[in-house]
């Protein structure tokens, strides 16, 4: 067993000095639990430790220690190969024989994940001379069931989107005894792994998975995948309807929701915000819920950051939370109380503001030796000065006491004028969770985003059943920036103490950067945690720098920038032009164009200095009221690039990336084509002129 699977039994052993019976677990039961929240709110039984096996660089060995924020967690050609052990040495061709994880206990894996990976990976479970799974290791860390599934005649249609989620597999595959993982290929290639386990208690029942529960559990993956594909729809909370509207005046706070005939438990909550800037109260509008009389509330958090889609109203659909266009946001969360829980509203702002609260109080029987409260608790850090040449350790919790972490969110403000991801990049930290007795984290992750279920800093934005990101404003990842993770499935229970942290590792140094962050997560009565209470200076309004303009370093090296406006060529008297204001802009402003018909024509004039190729792109603005459009260069005959440029509920920079073309030396002109409906317009920052090799 590895150094790791051994630590876990220690552990677990002093969670519990006897097993209690309890139902085995099966690949059922733990899809079961991947649409069940209330399973969260007691500590589990049998009690588990979650860890995770990853590519992370072996030379972080020591917490402070020299190597504390090495990098080189799956480029390939890592000094120290980044796994448990070296099976077989590689041969001539660069192949080997590689140990991700040999957990000789009765566990589960509950998460796996890549960024990109080539060569085989098998997975023997017990005492099986065969491998379970032997096949592609992409396949096996994106999409496992997939391939399992379809030997026993299962359409892998049904995990997609679902059970699988961007970069991610939520797959469960328990097993009594043992779980080993080798991996065979090239460690000199890309080769970024995590894979997520439950190592249980010794003694607990737990059945081995076969490719046969597939198929004997159709109706049950049936219905979870209904419920992650569209969780808002389909999540069915019980319980007696409450609500309540407050008008807050600043400085004041208000009661929304009393109730004091507990035990019971806050089934699903949502709120509502009104104010002349809604976006500036869902910041300053803070939101506390207390249970059981406790002194300072489990929860203290802004609205619109508790929500996990802040600033503002950016509409997501997951397990947890579903925030909506029309601003209504909805937490599935179950919150359980043995006698009585208060939810209460503080303006830390100076507007008045309106909040709608409206929730399900329903039945819970609370356990005295495992019901938890529900934690929320949100922190930042302003004006930091984020360099590579010096990450830091931020902290999301550092608790002591007994409890289970079940979700992440960052809401950060990034104002890297770099353009794109590679420079403007924030996120090459990781995450490094320790639990309990770890003298080095059990969960080591390698890279923000890979942490949040995607990979190389995408801007995209994306929503799934437990992770998203909701907002990116962009160009690249500039701007304000939302990520959230909830774990469910791959929960994190802890027995004396839980301290969570992420590295903040960015391409390039970036003043001025804020880091907002919250830890959701579930305490026996008596943990205590580092945070502070909610200040007004915590809460200040943000904005992006004045006057920005793009740098051509990183991603966006060998390229000339020019505002749109300034760009301008041929006669654009008839056009419906106007400039838009805003820090988001470069110059902190935008030309918007109002084309009249489709078909209309916008022209831009730009220059070459040498003959080449060059990629002919603009930074366009995209909202709900965007329109299509297609690019023309020099009169040609045919476009060489054309997009749909709206973005319903959103308002973010974009970069119309286009294939390179070759130009001469001189005077070029580039001709914008309308091809969306009548009253949509295009909005253009400005133009990105990038050399290329080809």
């Amino acid at each position: 067993m590895s150094r790791t699977g051994v630590m876990v039994l220690v552990v677990l052993a002093s969670l519990a000095s006897t097993v209690v019976a309890a139902p085995p677990v099966t690949t059922e039961s733990l899809m079961a639990e991947m649409v069940d929240l209330r399973v969260l709110a007691e500590f589990p039984d049998p009690a588990f430790k979650t860890v995770q096996f990853s590519s992370y660089d072996r030379r972080s060995n020591l917490p402070g220690g020299p190597g504390w924020f090495s990098n080189a967690d799956g480029f390939g050609n890592e000094p120290i190969p980044a796994f448990e052990a070296v099976l077989k040495e590689p041969g001539e061709d660069g192949i080997g024989e590689y140990l991700i994880c040999d957990v000789q206990a009765p566990g589960a894996i509950v998460r796996c994940w890549t960024a990109a990976i080539s060569g085989q990976i098998r997975m023997w479970l017990d005492d099986a001379a065969e491998p379970v799974f032997d096949g592609s290791a992409d396949d096996f860390l994106r999409r496992p069931y997939n391939v399992l599934g379809e030997r026993v005649g299962l359409d892998p249609a049904v995990f997609e989107g679902t059970f699988n989620q961007q970069n991610a597999t939520y797959c469960p595959i328990p097993f009594a005894k043992r779980c080993r993982i080798v991996w065979t290929g090239d460690i000199r290639q890309v080769h970024f792994y995590e894979v997520q386990v439950r190592v249980y208690e010794p003694g607990a029942a737990v059945k081995t998975f076969a490719p046969q529960d597939l198929e004997n559990a159709g109706k049950t993956i049936a219905r979870v995948a209904e419920r992650l594909a569209a969780p808002g729809d389909s999540m069915s909370v019980s319980g007696s309807p409450r609500s309540a509207t407050a008008s807050v005046a600043p400085g004041a706070s208000a009661d929304l929701l009393v109730d004091e005939q507990g035990p019971a438990a806050i089934e699903l909550l949502a709120m509502q915000v009104t104010a002349a800037d809604v976006v500036l109260a869902l910041r300053q509008t803070v939101l506390h819920i207390s249970f059981d009389g406790a002194p300072r509330a489990q929860v203290e958090c802004p609205i619109g950051d508790f929500f996990g889609a802040a600033p503002g109203v950016n509409p997501f659909d997951s397990v947890p939370f579903t925030v909506k266009s029309d601003g209504i946001q909805t937490c599935r969360f179950v919150m359980p109380y043995a006698k009585s829980m208060r939810i209460r509203v503080e303006n830390l702002g100076a507007q008045p503001v309106e909040v709608s609260c409206s929730g399900k109080i329903g039945r819970y029987e609370w356990n005295d030796d495992r019901s938890m409260h529900f934690c929320a608790r949100w922190r930042v850090d302003h004006g930091i000065t984020a360099d590579p040449r010096a990450p830091q350790d931020i902290p999301f919790l550092v608790a002591q006491g007994q409890g289970r972490y079940v979700g992440t969110a960052s809401i950060m403000l990034n104002p890297t004028d770099i353009p794109t991801p590679g420079g403007g990049w924030w996120g090459e930290g990781d995450e490094k969770i320790f639990v309990d007795d770890d003298g080095r984290p059990s969960t080591f992750g390698t890279g923000s985003e890979d942490y949040y279920n995607y990979a190389w800093s995408i801007p995209d934005i994306f929503g799934f059943a437990y992770c998203g990101q909701p907002r990116n404003d962009g160009p690249g990842n500039r701007g304000f920036v939302t990520n959230h993770r909830w774990h469910v499935l791959d929960s994190l229970p802890f027995g004396e103490r839980m301290a969570f942290y992420m590295e903040l590792w960015p391409h390039a140094r970036t003043p001025g950067f804020s880091y907002a962050r919250i830890a959701y997560h579930y305490a026996r009565p008596g943990l205590i945690d580092d945070s502070l209470p909610i200040t007004t200076e915590d809460v200040r309004p943000l904005d992006l720098p004045v006057n920005w303009q793009p740098r051509a370093e990183g991603g966006a090296r060998n390229s000339v920038f020019m505002q749109a406006e300034e760009a301008l060529s041929g006669d654009a008297s008839g056009a419906a032009l106007e400039l838009v204001e805003g820090n988001l802009f470069a110059g902190s402003r935008a030309l918007q164009w109002k084309p009249g018909a489709v078909g209309s024509k916008l022209d831009f004039g730009f220059s070459v200095a040498e003959a080449g190729w060059y990629a002919v792109d603009l930074c366009t603005l995209r909202s709900g009221a965007s329109g299509k459009v297609r690019l023309w260069l020099d009169g040609a005959a045919q476009p060489y690039a054309e997009a749909d440029l709206n973005a319903p509920a959103r308002t973010m920079l974009r970069r119309l990336e286009t294939e390179a073309q070759e130009l001469n030396a001189g005077e070029h002109t580039l001709h914008v084509e309308f091809t969306g409906e009548v009253g949509q317009v295009i909005g253009v920052d400005f133009l990105w002129i990038q050399r290329r090799e080809r």
